[in-house]
């Protein structure tokens, strides 16, 4: 299998000279740039020493001391060859990757998850909205900047019978907590005859 997968990453040198072919693990992966991921995909989908025509993956990175800030990772299966491959595009913040929607049509969820998760956005999307988080939700929770108890909270008001958004209210400051183990328990408490067993 390890020949196999270093023939295709001579295959993708010779053919696409930007890109850079990775062996490691057992497991191929190739960063390209972000301007050139259609023609990269679209490649790899139809010329007949790839084939990879299954999109299994898109999925997003964070790096937040790094720069560009993101990465978007593709997961590429090839039934007829038996083989993945991993493909990476760096992105920033504010800097589209184009979408691969046309490629592949199942990209659609993957990258509005990207976009609603992370904040990355993709150019020629045909419908980049969000898709987990809730209506008029502010801030992207992967992002490993967004406070643990949210922005806004949501309860059923019996007086205007509907559904109200509130900032968050904590009942209570945070405390420390010792970090004991429930399993562990208290200590151990001497019952009447007790002494009979420690003899």
């Amino acid at each position: 299998m390890a020949e196999t997968l270093e023939q295709l990453a001579e295959t993708i040198k010779a053919a696409h000279p930007g890109a850079s072919p990775a062996l490691a693990f057992g497991e191929l992966t190739v960063t390209v740039d972000s301007g050139a991921i259609v023609r990269f995909v679209t490649w790899l989908r139809d010329d007949p020493e790839c084939e990879f025509k299954i999109l299994i993956d898109v999925c997003g990175v964070d790096y937040p001391s790094r720069s560009p800030r993101f990465d978007v990772v593709y997961h590429f299966l090839s039934i007829s060859k038996n083989r993945r491959i991993r493909v990476k595009v760096e992105t920033g913040d504010a800097t589209p990757v184009p979408s691969i929607v046309s490629v592949h049509p199942c990209a659609n969820w993957f990258e509005r998850e990207a976009f609603d998760m992370f904040g990355i956005l993709f150019s020629d999307h045909p419908d980049l909205r969000r898709i987990l988080t809730d209506y008029g939700f502010s801030g992207y929770p992967l992002r490993k900047d967004f406070p643990l108890t949210g922005y806004v909270e949501v309860r059923w008001d019996d007086e205007q019978k509907r559904v109200v958004y509130e900032p968050v209210r904590l009942v209570q400051e945070f405390r420390e907590f010792d970090f004991l183990s429930p399993w562990e328990g208290a200590k151990a408490i001497m019952l009447p005859g007790d002494e009979k067993a420690k003899k």
